[in-house]
């Protein structure tokens, strides 16, 4: 359910960006992105070509949007941060939602990992890299993180892309379908602590668990829980 309320009615500029937004991902999807042109979009969509100026800047601008349009349906997939009791397996549902949605949607999945940052500083994978945040930080507050959150983000995410860019430059029929789970298991065994080493309360893990949860102990100072927390990183990058 969405709490946000209804929507506002759309514009008629709305009403076309959002028309040419779609026109472009289904050109991309369909004929790859050489075919995603200012005159092939505004031919499809209806609109004189120097629309998508006003509304987008320039096809770099078009394409952006296309990307963050790209996020959003992916987004919208997933599965809430905590449906799942256990947040190891609510983390590998994410990595498997990842991979699926690159192979389904290639030349998608390539732009939005590929575009630069729009002109705001933002990035059409932020949405994306939000939610992965909060899996992990579900994680580390389980105890089964052993190394420092931003680590186990940036290296879940490099592997699962890493998998798709390759997976989706190999010919269909020849594909690796080994590769994503080999790659999970790699990962996991890098930043997830096993049972066994939970029952040897190994230093690092401890403080990464108590450092996911640092925030929300009261009885410290801004200063002194800031200073906690820097030492709690420390001891975790051991």
């Amino acid at each position: 359910m969405n709490d946000a309320g209804p929507r506002p009615p759309q514009t008629s500029r709305d009403a076309v960006r959002t028309r040419l937004v779609e026109v472009a991902a289904q050109l991309l999807a369909a004929e790859g992105p050489d075919a995603v042109t200012t005159r092939s979009v505004a031919l499809a969509a209806g609109v004189q070509a120097p629309t998508i100026y006003r509304l987008f800047g320039d096809k770099d601008g078009l394409l952006q949007a296309v990307a963050e349009h790209g996020y959003a349906v992916y987004t919208a997939r997933k599965p809430p941060v905590d449906a799942d009791d256990d947040p190891v397996r609510g983390l590998r549902a994410g990595w498997d939602l990842h991979i699926g949605f690159g192979l389904v949607n290639p030349a998608l999945f390539r732009l939005m990992h590929t575009m630069a940052p729009g002109p705001d500083g933002r990035s059409a994978a932020d949405a994306g890299v939000r939610i992965l945040r909060q899996r992990v930080a579900r994680v580390a507050r389980a105890g089964r993180l052993k190394v420092p959150e931003r680590r186990a983000v940036d290296l879940i995410r490099a592997a699962g892309t890493g998998v798709v860019l390759t997976l989706i430059d190999q010919p269909e029929a020849d594909r690796d379908t080994t590769l994503s789970d080999l790659a999970w298991e790699a990962v996991r065994a890098a930043v997830l602590a096993d049972p066994q080493e939970l029952a040897l309360s190994v230093p690092a893990t401890a403080a990464v668990t108590l450092r996911a949860a640092l925030p929300a102990i009261e009885g410290f100072t801004p200063h002194e829980s800031a200073l906690f927390g820097d030492w709690l990183e420390r001891v975790a990058g051991t």
